[in-house]
Formats: structure tokens, C-alpha cells, sequence
């Protein structure tokens, strides 16, 4: 399945008044769209970059050169951040990435001084929530092995005038511990509140925040500007991934920072920025965490909303993107005359190309029966090649229809005709901004 044009994402972030975006990494189509929009943009390095451009002072001034000189021209790409790497201490890298972090930084830096935009590019390293860990909000502090490395980058960050970037989500602690209290991760009120000290904590996303503003108060930066680079909830692909629990979260999110009521430790003062993760659904991402990560957007693939949104932006809901090519209205399904014992090889390969996680448990799709299976995997494949119509063959066991087989909540999608590559984006609400920027991820969006 092909994605939207850059140029159709990029009208669909001007029409929802989205004035910054992070890319993760610096995809060249997605830039040369965003010239002249006026959008500013946070683009990313990815985690297996940081090697070559920690040792290399060379390779560090050409991706300035390529990434980031030829885009911040008058009249060109707005670019504000650089992300150098993305939670690259995240405790399953298992330290491979740590020691390049803060030399590739050190070279980025003097390549953005070499470019005369050290000024007005700053770089930052999106941090997991797993960089620090407590019991209580008031004893939080950075893991034992990452002491050193977050002294020295918390000092870079300080020095440049950037801020502290984190990716919090409370999904992932209630998908991940059963005894997790489900109402601790919305913003309704909990009927498990944390009690620490004088301080209580009613949400996850506040104790997370505040554990990080103790790490850094034991470092002697308890000031230091935040920005959250993502935050978000899926809708599909797992149990409590769904589009009202999405919805709800988001927006007592939204109205949690508009509030201005800050938190226990900040009080008055919410995040400089948050992106919302995620603009767009991504049907190519790695599911290793879950297939739930493929279902992050706030928009379905073809920049359709999937919820009633307000992002506290000027417009009360979402707006859909507009001028979307699509395929021809007609679907791949499992040819009914057929006997279908041999067919698992198939559906194995169909799905190793194509996204299927909405059939798994949890899936909006998983209980439209065997043979609704098969039909979704063999339409997502023929959909996915552009309609070829020898992609629905499958050994004669598939066949052509112009009759939508969606069932109830599970769509059967068609393509559109667009953009060959996956481009990420993600969203954030807007508030007063306390401080002076804001930041945007792969095609991610700031709400706040």
C-alpha cells in the first residue's frame, strides 16, 4: 500500500493549524514539502548513525551539509531541532549506543558552528522513560550507569540552550503490568493515587514528569526546560488499544496541558512542548514491541481522522486530508467456491509483506472468523501491490470483488495512490509556550 504524498501530509498539517513536526529521520522528500510552509520541524538521526558521526568530525559536517544547510535557507525548511538518536539509552540496547551519544553531539555541535546556525538549531537526545526510575515522583534519579553520561549531557543541553526531551507513555505501562491501575493512566482521576510526601499524583503522565524533574534536580538542573517528544495512545492491535480509549486519552491529555496547572514539582508550569505520537498510522514499523505500533496515529493511513479531536489549535475537530488519490473501489477476498485446508502458507506470506496485526488478539479485526482472515490478509497484500491483478491469485484460492467485505469495526482498506515510502509524522497540542520552542517528530505533530 502506497502512502500519502508528502505535499497532501503537509496540507493536512496547515489545515489542522499544526505549526511544528518531527521527522525521525531527515527524509528528503518529506523537507523539500515542508519548505516555505512555515512549519517548524524537529528531524531526526537514527540510533545506528551515532557511531560514525561520534568519530568522525567529517562525516558530522556533511550531515549538517546534507540534512540541514541546504534546507535552513530564506524561504526554506524551518528546521529548529536536531534529534541525535532516538532513546538511544533505552535499557534493551543493552548499552550499545551510550558512549557515542555525547562525542556525536560534540561534532554535530561544532559542524552546526562551522554552518553559523548553532544559533538557531539546537540538538537534543530523545530520552526513554526508562533513563530514570523511583517508587515515589520526589526520589527520582537517572539508572546508576547512565550517571556520567546524563551529567555531561544535561550540561551540553544547559550550555546550548536546549531542552530535555522524553517520550512518556503511560499505554506501555498498562500494557505491560496487569496490576497497573487502569484509571492511573487517563486523566479522570484515579482511585489509586500515588501519595508522596504532601504531593498526589491522579495520573501516570504527572508522576512520570515529575520523576524525570527530581533526576534532574539531583544533577543540579531541577529547572531544565522539558519537552515531551512523544506521547499517545494506539487504537488497535491490542487489548485497551482502541479508539475511544485513544480518544479519551488524548484529549484529557490536551486539556490536562491547556490547563496550565502544571504539576506537583512544577506547579503552573507545563512542558514547553509535546508531541503527540502519532499523526499518521505507520504499516510498515516493527512490531517487536507490539502490534499495537503500527496503530499509533490520530489519522489512518490515508489522513482520515479516526476520532473526534480537539487539539486546542483553533479548529474544534480534526480535518481530514483532502484531494487523497485512492485505488479503484474493489478488494481481494478468499474465493468462497474454494477449499481453503491449503491456504496458511499464503496468508504467511501475504502477511510478511502486508500489515495484518488488526487479526491478532486484541485486533478490531479478530473476530470476523477464519475465512475473513484470510480474506483481510489477501486483500491487504493486493492492495499493498498496487491492485496488480496477479497479486490476488494466490494459487486461484482469491478473487476480485467490488463489494466491501469490511465487517462492523474491521476495515478492509483500499490504497491510495501516492508516495512509496513510509514517512512518520506526529502531532502536538498547543498551550501558551512558557518557553521559547517547540518541537515536531516523524511527521508527529505538537499539540500542546
Amino acid at each position: 500500500m502506497s502512502w500519502l504524498k508528502p505535499s497532501t501530509v503537509v496540507d493536512l498539517l496547515k489545515d489542522n493549524k499544526i505549526k511544528k513536526v518531527k521527522l525521525f529521520d531527515a527524509d528528503s522528500d518529506a523537507l523539500t514539502a515542508l519548505v516555505g510552509s512555515g512549519i517548524e520541524v524537529m528531524v531526526g538521526i537514527p540510533n545506528e548513525m551515532l557511531a560514525a558521526l561520534s568519530s568522525s568530525t567529517e562525516a558530522a559536517d556533511l550531515w549538517v551539509r546534507q540534512n540541514v544547510s541546504r534546507y535552513v535557507v530564506k524561504g526554506g525548511a524551518d528546521i529548529r531541532y536536531v534529534a541525535v538518536g532516538n532513546e538511544p539509552f533505552l535499557t534493551s540496547y543493552s548499552g550499545q549506543f551510550q558512549s557515542f551519544v555525547v562525542p556525536a553531539l560534540l561534532n554535530l555541535q561544532q559542524s552546526l558552528v562551522k554552518a553559523n546556525l548553532a544559533g538557531y538549531v539546537k540538538l537534543v537526545v530523545p530520552c526513554n522513560a526508562d533513563a530514570y526510575e523511583s517508587s515515589l515522583p520526589s526520589q527520582g534519579a537517572f539508572r546508576s550507569e547512565l550517571t556520567q553520561i546524563m551529567t555531561q549531557l544535561v550540561s551540553f543541553l544547559n550550555s546550548n540552550g536546549s531542552p530535555f526531551v522524553v517520550n512518556i507513555y503511560p499505554f506501555l505501562s498498562l500494557y505491560g503490568n496487569s496490576d497497573f491501575p487502569q484509571d492511573y493512566a487517563f486523566f479522570e482521576g484515579s482511585t489509586h493515587p500515588v501519595t508522596d510526601g504532601s504531593n498526589v499524583y491522579y495520573n501516570a503522565f504527572d508522576g512520570n514528569f515529575d520523576t524525570l524533574v527530581s533526576a534532574l534536580n539531583k544533577l543540579g538542573y531541577g529547572q531544565m526546560p522539558i519537552v515531551i517528544g512523544e506521547v499517545g495512545w494506539p487504537t488497535d492491535g491490542a487489548f485497551g488499544a482502541n479508539l475511544s480509549a485513544a480518544r479519551f486519552f488524548n484529549q484529557g491529555l490536551i486539556n490536562h496541558v491547556l490547563s496550565n496547572k502544571g504539576t506537583p514539582l512544577r506547579p503552573r508550569v507545563p512542558p514547553m512542548d509535546i508531541y503527540l505520537f502519532s499523526l499518521l498510522d505507520e504499516g510498515a514499523k516493527s512490531v517487536l514491541p507490539g502490534n499495537f505500533e503500527r496503530h499509533w496515529g490520530i489519522f489512518s493511513f490515508d489522513g482520515q481522522a479516526k476520532y473526534a479531536l480537539n487539539l486546542g489549535l483553533g479548529n474544534r475537530l480534526l480535518k481530514n486530508a483532502k484531494n487523497v488519490e485512492y485505488l479503484p473501489s474493489r478488494w481481494c477476498v478468499a474465493d468462497p467456491s474454494k477449499d481453503l485446508t491449503n491456504v496458511a502458507n499464503h496468508m504467511r506470506i501475504a502477511c510478511s509483506v502486508a500489515d495484518c496485526t488488526t487479526l491478532d488478539y486484541g485486533g478490531s479485526c479478530n473476530g470476523i472468523g477464519a475465512k475473513g482472515n484470510i480474506s483481510y490478509a489477501f486483500n491487504s497484500y493486493y492492495q499493498l501491490q498496487m491492485q496488480n491483478a496477479q497479486s490476488c491469485d494466490f494459487d486461484g484460492l482469491g478473487m476480485v470483488t467490488f463489494l466491501d467485505p469490511s465487517v462492523g469495526d474491521c476495515r478492509f482498506l483500499v490504497g491510495v495512490t501516492g508516495h512509496k515510502k513510509s514517512i512518520a509524522f506526529r502531532p502536538t497540542p498547543r498551550r501558551t509556550t512558557i518557553w521559547t520552542s517547540i518541537l515536531w517528530w516523524v511527521w508527529s505533530f505538537l499539540v500542546l
